[in-house]
């Protein structure tokens, strides 16, 4: 029987995915808003057989008191725009897009990507997210984001009425019959009549059905509700555990939900995002790190967390313990990796300093810091004890870490039986292994 294969995704993020390395010396950090930064990325990524292509979406800038953090990058550029742009100098990549729920309107965003699925000939995704930030609330003339039990009502019919659009032509309605004057059947295309609590939608989509039926639908919500939102919809989690039991913890909540929304356990893949640093030595790994830590400007890390735990630490003592008590009483709705990262500072009694530089260095996911070989036995662990299916790496910069990874650590996989030597099919349902969506009638 053929081992089980780790799906690998790259996690895009302008210079990189620890705070400082816009300010790494082998960084260019006046490019990274450039088709060749994502050009080079996007081919590197192909050239080491990876399942997909993300990239995130922020709706409004990074801020500190209403002012544009100075000490920080950037935010990544149009999520679509940049996959679009990719999907002309790839071939099997898979090309996934990050659009909310909240500040769009269904058909612009099922156009949208089953324009990115026909001309990347099947290869798009979408994650879906429903955007819980104020300065994007504000950026779309509201006073605050959406209460979070009603942004995933909204997601729910929001997605409900993508995928009736996708469904409303039939895989055999385009005909282009010239010799009949036959272009499409309409006898094959339904439109849709939609009226619910958030939306109506009345039409069909003006695009036959795509390539991959719909696009490959990703969540990456750790809350109960996000958790829920998964297992209804979710045929890829991107995940943010950073410990073995939690992983594991998080994926039999996701599939143990599954069956009551008519699902499959096998139906879903779960990549937690993991920003490795590796060596040939681990001292020299940890040289690495220490380099890149060194860059660190305090303020930007007291901001992140700030951001994370929706509580000013601004006036707090870098080194004294972190307030866990006085956050918890905020009376704030804390997502999973705030909560994990509390609960680390209550056992380990951590430091406001050195909780700023966990979330300055990884953004909370997981890490590693070591040699190759080490990395690799430490993701066959997490695949072999039901922990993941695969990882998003989210290289520490570009492109020197995104380099040794293909180079080094996906041969090594390889080596091993971990990881496809060729791509099996050309479209993202292919590498993933995720079924063609049967064209269902509304």
């Amino acid at each position: 029987m053929m081992r089980k294969q780790l799906h690998l995704g790259l996690f895009i993020y302008p210079a990189g995915h620890h705070i400082a390395s816009w300010r790494h010396p082998a960084v260019d950090a006046g490019s990274i808003a450039g088709m060749d930064y994502y050009r080079r990325a996007a081919q590197s990524a192909e050239r080491g057989k990876f399942d997909l292509f993300f990239i995130g979406d922020m709706l409004a800038a990074r801020e500190k008191d209403g002012r544009v953090v100075r000490e920080g990058g950037l935010n990544n550029i149009d999520s679509i725009s940049v996959t679009s742009a990719i999907s002309a100098v790839t071939e099997c990549l898979g090309l996934v897009a990050t659009l909310s729920t909240t500040y769009n309107e269904p058909y612009y965003i099922a156009e949208r990507f089953a324009s990115l699925d026909h001309i990347s000939n099947g290869r798009a995704g979408w994650n879906i997210i429903t955007t819980a930030n104020d300065d994007a609330a504000y950026n779309f003339g509201q006073k605050s984001h959406m209460e979070k039990t009603l942004r995933y009502e909204r997601a729910k019919e929001f997605v409900d009425i993508c995928t009736a659009l996708w469904d409303s032509w039939q895989d055999d309605a385009l005909v282009a019959d010239a010799s009949r004057g036959l272009f499409a059947d309409p006898d094959r295309i339904h439109p849709i009549d939609h009226h619910g609590r958030f939306f109506s939608v009345r039409g069909a989509l003006k695009l036959p059905r795509l390539p991959q039926g719909w696009p490959v639908l990703i969540q990456a919500g750790g809350s109960p509700s996000g958790t829920e939102f998964a297992a209804m919809v979710g045929e890829a989690i991107f995940a943010a555990q950073s410990k073995l039991d939690e992983a594991r913890a998080f994926r039999n909540a996701v599939m143990e939900r599954m069956p009551k929304y008519g699902r499959s356990p096998d139906s879903v893949k779960i990549l937690p995002g993991l920003s490795p640093i590796v060596a040939s030595t681990e001292q020299e790994a940890r040289r690495k790190e220490a380099e890149l830590d060194e860059l660190i400007l305090p303020a930007v890390g007291v901001w992140m967390l700030s951001e994370q735990m929706q509580f000013r630490l601004y006036g707090y003592d870098l080194d004294g313990k972190l307030p866990s008590e006085e956050i918890r009483a905020s009376g704030q709705a804390f997502t999973p990796r705030v909560v994990n990262l509390m609960d680390r500072a209550d056992r380990e009694g951590l430091t406001v300093r050195a909780c700023a530089n966990i979330v300055a260095k990884s953004r909370s996911h997981g890490t590693f810091v070591g040699t190759v070989e080490g990395l690799v036995d430490y993701m066959q662990l997490w695949l072999d004890t039901g922990g993941c299916d695969g990882f998003n790496i989210m290289p520490a910069y570009f492109p020197d870490e995104l380099d040794v990874f293909v180079d080094e650590v996906v041969p090594a996989l390889q080596r091993r039986g971990l990881f496809r030597t060729e791509y099996a099919g050309t479209m993202l349902r292919d590498h993933l292994g995720l079924p063609y969506p049967q064209h269902q009638a509304y």
